[in-house]
């Protein structure tokens, strides 16, 4: 009865404050929709200078070839290859190309010279927009010479090839938002439940409410379960928007198992609370619980694989990872929704964020009472 009666006074205490009641039901899905499509890396419409000095057919059909290629827009077309660079400098274009005099002449030696100029300051841009451009002018070098051979023995010839036939499995579209968007779902999930949790706690102690109820024959770990659970509620609420977001919003295939997904994704906020829990306990005011929310907060995107690859980070960084319990949500959810992996693949991460729920949970638990007491 006592337990009932500190979670209904919970949910009337969160009822009346309307701004947590739009930060719970609002910002998750604004969050989600924002990040889903800005989080995107996908190359698309880059600015290239483009610099044809030969005025020929064949490098008209070069700048041709790249127009229409749907990756790049074509910002400026100055005379002069000097001008190329200042073109970089002012940012009008990330990619600069110089077509020199003779190229078609060349190209029909074989030994036409195309010059590439990248803007590295964004490093992955200019080198996804390097790969598009070398492989537009590779295959319109290739077609030119074959197109020569034909010419010149009135057949087509019969050139020894190598064909290559890529094969993309769980993305075949290479959609980056299908990679992206349950990321932002952790994140998401993550900010919003131990930040509800945390600052529920600590307003109340600053209100001085907190003491008040600690003289009723309430026990410490009845009152510690009214403040969790009914944030744990409004935390699968939040994840049950969230999922529908991200099926029916950015059409995120499902591959896997939905009742996995929905463990993993209890047990995250299982973990969600505990930091909430823990970070109510070491703050004394709102301010600091939203900065040492923000100490949480920040080490989870940049080192769990949010947007960067673990493989990709130094190798004295990389233990660092196991500390995050995000990183294993994040291999969870991109597995299940996109590889269709089953408990048999996951269960060591499932596994993990079992003990790190149960660990934090009980640290916060164990703070909260001597806090109490």
């Amino acid at each position: 009865m006592r337990l009932r009666a500190l979670i209904r006074k919970e949910f009337h205490q969160y009822r009346r404050d309307r701004r947590m009641v739009a930060m719970t039901i609002i910002a998750p899905v604004l969050q989600l929709i924002l990040l889903g499509y800005a989080a995107n890396l996908d190359v698309k419409d880059l600015p290239v200078a483009i610099c044809d000095q030969d005025f020929s057919t064949q490098s008209a059909r070069l700048v041709a070839e790249i127009e229409h290629s749907g990756y790049f827009i074509i910002s400026a077309r100055p005379h002069r290859s000097d001008d190329l660079i200042p073109l970089l400098d002012r940012g009008t274009a990330q990619l600069a190309i110089h077509i020199p005099h003779g190229f078609e002449h060349d190209l029909r030696s074989g030994e036409a010279v195309v010059q590439i100029i990248i803007d590295g300051s964004d490093s992955n841009s200019a080198g996804i927009g390097a790969g598009y451009l070398s492989g537009i002018v590779s295959q319109h070098g290739a077609r030119a010479r074959a197109e020569q051979l034909r010419r010149a023995g009135g057949l087509t010839p019969r050139l020894p090839r190598m064909e290559l036939r890529p094969r993309v499995l769980y993305n075949p579209t290479l959609e980056s938002v299908f990679y992206m968007a349950p990321a932002v779902m952790g994140l998401v999930l993550l900010v919003i439940t131990a930040q509800l949790t945390a600052l529920s706690i600590v307003r109340e102690r600053e209100a001085g409410t907190l003491e008040q109820v600690m003289v009723t024959p309430i026990r410490p770990w009845e009152l510690m379960l009214g403040k969790l659970i009914p944030y744990g509620i409004v935390g699968s609420l939040d994840l049950c928007i969230v999922l529908a977001v991200l099926l029916f919003w950015f059409k995120v295939p499902l591959q896997g198992s939905f009742p996995l997904l929905l463990l993993s994704a209890f047990l995250f906020l299982l973990t969600c609370l505990g930091i909430g829990l823990l970070l109510s306990t070491v703050s004394r005011t709102q301010q600091q619980a939203q900065m040492t929310m923000f100490l949480v907060i920040f080490p989870s995107i940049i080192i769990s694989g949010f947007m960067y690859p673990i493989a990709n980070m130094p190798h004295w960084m990389q233990p660092l990872t196991y500390a995050i319990p995000l990183r294993y949500f994040l291999i969870i959810i991109r597995s299940v929704m996109l590889k269709g992996s089953g408990i048999a693949e996951l269960w060591p991460d499932v596994l993990a964020l079992l003990c790190f729920g149960i660990a934090l949970v009980g640290a916060g638990a164990a703070l909260f009472r001597k806090r109490l007491e």
